[in-house]
């Protein structure tokens, strides 16, 4: 079955106007269902191999080498990437984000990053304040015993102070500022831990061969 972006949008408007707000210790959102379910088993399937950690962790641009994108070739490739990229770049999901999570995509840009983490990953605290406007993590993991793998939540301390649900299509949305501090603490991996990570980012972001469409900002 062809995914099309239109039922990208449709699926993220049912899914973002039913999600959980918290305030503590950061504003965020909790939200189900974020995809189409052919989509998701569609990424899930992407031939891409999890890259090894050759026993080096704590951020993500440590290993940029082996990191894999809904980029410009991925978009030509593969039919999801395309569905998926067009869907979050459309007017439609890009004004209702900006409205519901009270953020500016203006003349920013979208990078879908395809995550796929093995045992011995671990990410430091960290706040995506700079040049991201939005942060979604979205998760894919179908298998029971990632249900403890979600996003770990701290404040501005850098403390601990919970975890998000990690649960197939569900996903965890900030926007960044001083204060959203998120990692993942170490813990076991058993297999592969997929999500997807889609942010949008400023003119002032450099690895443009990341983005889903680099030379195409989203309107205001």
């Amino acid at each position: 079955m062809v995914i099309s972006a239109d039922a990208v949008v449709a699926s993220m408007h049912k899914s973002i106007n039913a999600s959980k707000r918290s305030d503590t210790p950061y504003k965020h959102w909790f939200l189900n269902g974020c995809l189409p379910e052919d989509a998701v088993a569609e990424i899930q399937a992407l031939p891409f191999e999890a890259p090894g950690l050759s026993g080096i962790s704590g951020k993500r641009e440590l290993h940029n080498a082996t990191r894999k994108y809904f980029d410009v070739e991925n978009r030509a490739a593969f039919p999801v990437c395309q569905a998926v990229a067009q869907g979050f770049q459309s007017p439609a999901l890009t004004r209702e984000i900006e409205t519901y999570f009270a953020t500016n995509l203006k003349d920013s840009y979208l990078r879908i990053e395809f995550a796929q983490d093995i045992n011995g990953f671990w990410l430091e605290p960290h706040t995506d304040l700079g040049v991201k406007v939005f942060t979604m993590l979205l998760y894919l993991s179908t298998d029971p015993q990632h249900s403890a793998l979600g996003t770990d939540i701290y404040d501005n301390d850098k403390k601990h102070l919970g975890r998000s649900p990690f649960t197939p299509n569900g996903a965890m949305i900030f926007v960044p500022s001083s204060n959203t501090y998120h990692g993942f603490e170490p813990r076991q991996i058993d297999g592969v831990r997929k999500s997807i990570i889609i942010n949008y980012v400023t003119n002032e972001w450099k690895a443009r061969e990341q983005l889903a469409f680099p030379d195409k900002p989203i309107a205001g």
